[in-house]
């Protein structure tokens, strides 16, 4: 490490942003980018459910063919119960394709996106869009429980990203092409546009502001009318009409039944947040290495789907199951205890699978968990009170969308999408209520949402409050004043003087021993040597000080800088447990602050 005590070259001490090469452009040119952005997002979408379309048929079907109707169920595998080893074969591809070139391609996706708004840069490699959907094709094709809106959401996020770096965007621009990327990409993918925009208002982008949203609905409108073109105008799930109740004033009993169906799924949310992180830290401590953890976690994923193959004719777990939520909302005939078990089924595969190392996303497994628990209360509800008007299948509307936002916390996501994909309105008015309750109830029991909880788990927590302004996601590293000298509690005035005669604007860090005592502000000239001759840094030194990891971005810091009624922030290595003084990188005070927004302002 770099002497603390020797003064920082300018370079290092530069303003932010002043040596940056990064560049600005115009709103007409970003948002003329935003739009090739969703032009390759529509492909990428296409290209990945051809890719999904290829890889299942070859392992569940015995043919290569790509096309095929995920929301139908397939005809009989002709493998038998060697069905059981499809997801484990895949995963050993998949392991071996994340491991070799690009380890953010394993898990769901989403995470590794918002680490690099807030954490990266907004930097998204290349490579991992590539390596990201053919992983994830393999996965989910061949019967890992995983969805596929994480991937492409990955993958429009690195095209956005990487076309921005290419172009040396400023950081700001950067984070707006990469969340038009990851919108645009979702929008494609379910036939969302506005669910699409919301998913990247509510998750990705920090600042909501007409250049940054204008860029994000340009993308998300290209690309969902580029994939209507290929896959049609039709909505992910068709509700039949006519099997749902006649819309009539809501009875207080049915209106019960929907608050504990959103009541349920908020407990749910947690229960399927907390398995599913326990999976990820449970999977690598287990005896070998990534490839005998992945295969252990794959067979258990092929024993489940198979036990449902046995039990009702499908393997229901596998994949995004898509075919059992058209099912149940088209009324099929399933059993509450059928309901339950496909219920539970689905958040442990699901759960063992991306614990295990598969690459896909939850979206579409919180789609069918929330569906299946929300038929069941339909079911349920039908057979206390028959009069009431439950309906299993607006139940299991209403149940998709309060699992989705309680898991996600993208609340007004999960309302507008589910309407986009089922098109009945039906169910607006117990929709909002039940996602309303499910996402409070989970906040109650953990602030982290399924997404966030990894990045937390990881050390790289993300701020719950997120629409704020783009210069509050930079790191303290970029802002931080690098001019700064330690000297220990004991120096005296004059000689703490001395050392910074030539540096006004140095920070004084005081040690006392091992411990960072305090920040001392001295200015030159306002101290007379002979009038405080014997007095040291200790008479001095102040403790209106924050300790920050370099990682931490400012909105963390100004945060906690108001919290404890403090003034400035002693950066650290992030990888000190105890900071101590050698471990100091530089300080954060109010010009650093105001530096950032005014860069921020005229960026």
């Amino acid at each position: 490490m770099t002497d603390l005590t020797e003064s920082a070259s300018a370079a290092e001490i530069a303003p932010a942003g002043q040596l940056d090469e990064s560049r600005s452009v115009s709103l007409p040119v970003l948002v003329l980018l935003a739009f090739l952005i969703g032009i390759v997002a529509a492909l990428g979408a296409v290209v990945f459910r051809g890719m999904i379309s290829g890889v299942h048929n070859l392992f569940f079907l015995g043919k290569l063919e790509f096309s095929y109707n995920a929301n139908l169920y397939d005809p009989s595998a002709p493998w038998g119960p060697l069905i059981i080893l499809a997801p484990v074969v895949g995963g050993l591809i998949v392991v071996w394709l994340v491991q070799t070139f690009a380890p953010e391609a394993k898990g769901h996706g989403v995470p590794e996106v918002m680490y690099a708004v807030y954490h990266n840069e907004g930097n998204v490699r290349g490579v991992v869009a590539i390596v990201k959907s053919i992983a994830s094709a393999i996965s989910i094709g061949s019967g890992a429980s995983v969805g596929r809106e994480g991937p492409i959401i990955q993958i429009g996020a690195s095209f956005g990203s990487t076309l921005a770096r290419a172009l040396s965007l400023a950081r700001w621009q950067k984070i707006t092409l990469l969340s038009a990327g990851a919108g645009a990409g979702i929008a494609a993918t379910f036939n969302t546009p506005l669910g699409g925009v919301m998913f990247a208002v509510e998750l990705l982008l920090p600042e909501v502001s007409n250049r940054t949203f204008l860029p994000l609905v340009v993308a998300t409108t290209t690309a969902t009318t580029i994939a209507r073109v290929v896959f049609g105008l039709d909505p992910a799930f068709f509700v039949p009409q006519t099997a749902l109740p006649e819309a009539t004033t809501v009875s207080l009993v049915l209106f019960a039944g929907y608050a504990l169906l959103g009541t349920a799924a908020g407990v749910v949310s947690w229960a399927f947040i907390r398995f599913l992180a326990f999976c990820e830290d449970f999977f690598p401590t287990l005896p070998g290495n990534a490839y005998t953890q992945n295969m252990i976690g794959m067979f258990i994923v092929g024993l489940i789907f198979y036990g449902f193959v046995l039990t009702t004719g499908h393997p229901e777990t596998a994949g995004v199951g898509y075919a059992t939520i058209q099912s149940i909302l088209n009324g099929g005939t399933v059993t509450i205890l059928i309901l339950l078990a496909l219920f539970l089924g689905k958040l442990v595969a699901t759960s063992i699978s991306l614990g295990a190392g598969a690459s896909g996303g939850v979206f579409s497994p919180s789609l069918f968990i929330g569906a299946t628990l929300g038929a069941a209360f339909g079911a349920i509800g039908d057979a206390l009170f028959p009069d009431a008007g439950f309906s299993v299948i607006a139940f299991a509307v209403v149940g998709m969308g309060a699992l989705v936002g309680g898991a996600t916390g993208a609340s007004i996501t999960a309302i507008v999408m589910i309407f986009e994909m089922t098109r009945d309105y039906h169910v607006i008015v117990p929709l909002v209520l039940a996602v309303a309750l499910a996402t409070s109830i989970r906040r109650a029991l953990i602030v982290e949402n399924i997404y966030t909880v990894k990045l937390r788990h990881r050390g790289q927590p993300i701020p719950i409050i997120r629409h704020t302004n783009m210069y509050l996601v930079r790191q303290a590293r970029e802002l931080m004043n690098k001019d700064f000298i330690v000297l220990p509690i004991d120096t005296t005035i004059a000689d703490a003087l001395k050392q910074i005669a030539d540096r006004p604007g140095a920070h004084i860090i005081v040690s006392d021993g091992a411990r960072i005592a305090g920040v001392a502000r001295l200015a030159a000239g306002s101290y007379l040597p002979d009038r405080h001759a014997g007095q040291t840094l200790r008479s001095v030194v102040a403790d209106n000080f924050v300790i920050a990891p370099d990682t931490s971005i400012l909105n963390t810091i100004i945060t906690r800088m108001n919290r404890r009624g403090r003034s400035l922030a002693i950066v650290v290595d992030r990888k000190a447990r105890v900071p101590r003084p050698e471990d100091v990188l530089g300080v954060i005070a109010a010009a650093e602050i105001s530096g950032a927004v005014i860069a921020n302002h005229y960026a």
